[in-house]
């Protein structure tokens, strides 16, 4: 850095301190992993992320309705604002490991990486707050409960996570995602449609009940069920675009008490998944029609419920680019890699980057000597993540900022 108030910070010199950091860092991450919470309300661990960034040069929010914690370094003088965000909710299933750190507690399990995420932002505040003179502008530190389930995103920006004490509000948002698809330490980007929009289908087809030995005197919903299943899928891979991809999947049916009852109602439940408005809305409008028109061909009725989810996220292409510089910048060219195709899970950092421009990054976290083919990955309760990819984590964290801030 120079006298002259201008970040000259090399992007090894952030690689070093990351790595230095990084003991701290794990010890923070098991602590986290050890005691995991689900849901909206995770005060032990809010205070866990409090606890770690005690004596640093920040502003510290908590949340109203939910253990949210937002952190905020001003720097030295004016400038644009970027945020910075990770999730800190577990997943209710319970670990399969045999790690020495894990859960303590039977049902849940950090299973997609979110105490990676928080353990990775905590090193990035220390990176920058010690780079605060120099500093442009600010950081929004962004710490989420509530992504796997109830947008705990979109109720931190109901309650101000966007907002700027000078009005102008947060410009820019980066985040990143752990898996063990990709080797660790490696980064992944991709402009555009990112993580798909995830919604939920309920149908429930209404026949006449009767005697199994008699199916011709009732009405079956069962038979008329699967018909739906069937015509559903067809659907899909006859009026949606493959370019423009959606996913349907009845992941549930309900049917009926005993071998010799027809029941008088079938339900199914599943999702389907989507990367734009128009798909969303066109493969909403078809699954509502299919399903009432096939019960009705049957003589059946189907009532459709289809719940609205998270939406698609997408990545800003100018932002996407100036992440992937500073990416290469810190990693050199042989770790960025361009992200193929989308990932047709959810993610609820869209609603951020539905309000600034910004990306998502994918971080490879598989522990080494191990094949990417079979390996568990997030959500399953036997996955295992690299610990040493969050130095690149923490690094780039702080990269991409500096890289908005003075770029």
């Amino acid at each position: 850095m120079t006298d002259q108030g201008e970040t000259t910070t090399q992007p090894a010199e952030l690689l070093r301190e990351a790595r230095a950091l990084l003991p701290d860092i794990i010890a923070v991450r098991r602590a986290v992993h050890r005691h995991p919470e689900v849901g909206a309300h995770l005060p032990q661990t809010q205070k866990q992320v409090l606890d770690a960034l005690a004596g640093l040069p920040l502003t510290l929010t908590t949340g109203r309705r939910l253990s949210s914690l937002t952190a905020t370094l001003d720097g030295a003088r004016p400038g644009p604002t970027i945020l910075l965000r990770a999730d800190m909710d577990a997943l209710p299933l319970s670990e399969e490991t045999g790690l020495e750190y894990a859960s303590q507690l039977p049902g849940a399990m950090h299973a997609c990486g979110h105490d990676l995420h928080t353990s990775m932002l905590v090193g990035a505040c220390r990176l920058l707050a010690a780079r605060r003179s120099q500093l442009p502008g600010r950081v929004v530190f962004m710490f989420q409960p509530a992504e796997e389930k109830g947008g705990g995103a979109a109720h931190m920006i109901d309650e101000g996570v966007l907002d700027t004490a000078d009005g102008k509000g947060v410009d820019a948002a980066f985040a990143m995602h752990v898996t063990t698809r990709f080797e660790s330490g490696t980064v992944h980007l991709r402009p555009g449609p990112t993580y798909a929009a995830a919604d939920q289908i309920h149908i429930t087809v209404r026949g006449h009940g009767g005697h199994a030995a008699a199916p011709h005197r009732a009405l079956d919903p069962i038979p008329v069920a699967c018909a739906i299943v069937g015509a559903l899928q067809t659907m899909v891979t006859r009026s949606v675009d493959v370019f423009d991809p959606a996913v349907v999947t009845i992941a549930r049916i309900e049917a009926g008490t005993t071998t010799n009852i027809i029941p008088e109602t079938a339900e199914l439940h599943g999702t389907f998944r989507t990367l734009t408005p128009a798909t969303r809305e066109a493969v909403r409008t078809r699954i509502e029609r299919t399903a009432r028109h096939i019960a009705a061909a049957h003589g059946a009725e189907a009532e459709v419920t289809l719940v609205e989810g998270y939406p698609p996220l997408l990545n800003d292409p100018d932002f996407t680019a100036a992440a992937h510089r500073a990416a290469t910048a810190l990693l050199g060219p042989g770790a960025v890699f361009d992200l193929p195709d989308p990932v047709m899970g959810a993610e609820d950092f869209s609603y951020v980057l539905q309000r600034v421009p910004g990306t998502m990054a994918v971080l490879g976290a598989r522990p080494s000597g191990i094949p990417a083919e079979g390996t568990a990955d997030c959500h399953s309760n036997r996955v295992v993540f690299d610990e040493a990819a969050m130095a690149t984590g923490i690094a780039l964290h702080a990269a991409v900022a500096l890289e908005h801030l003075t770029g």
